[in-house]
């Protein structure tokens, strides 16, 4: 098992998470954190810290493994973070917001 992150983080991005993992398998994008599955140790500190519940398990993924698919993929490419940020500014505008991904998702790095 491993932890992925969900579409609950687009254009929310709190990375709180980041400074709790022991093994910094957090990379970062524009608009969204993603997990590396092969980094995770599955040792759950980060869902917790997560105030969007945007973490979850990949055993809560879609049935099709979207989620655990694009953590994979951009984990690759997006640049590594290991240290707190402030969210963006206009979080709060997409904390409730469900179902982000095909609106509001970039492929672009931090």
């Amino acid at each position: 098992m491993t932890y992925i992150v969900t579409d609950a983080c687009i254009r929310c991005k709190f990375t709180d998470c980041v400074e709790v993992c022991p093994v910094d398998c957090f990379y970062e994008g524009e608009n969204m954190l993603v997990i590396h599955p092969d980094e995770c140790i599955d040792c759950g500190v980060c869902e917790p810290e997560c105030p969007v519940e945007a973490i979850k398990p990949d055993t809560e993924d879609d049935a099709d493994g979207k989620w655990l698919a694009l953590n994979s993929k951009y984990a690759t490419v997006w640049p590594n973070i290991t240290v707190r940020k402030d969210p963006p500014a206009d979080y709060k505008e997409f904390e409730t917001i469900m179902n982000k991904l095909e609106k509001y998702f970039s492929e672009k790095p931090a």
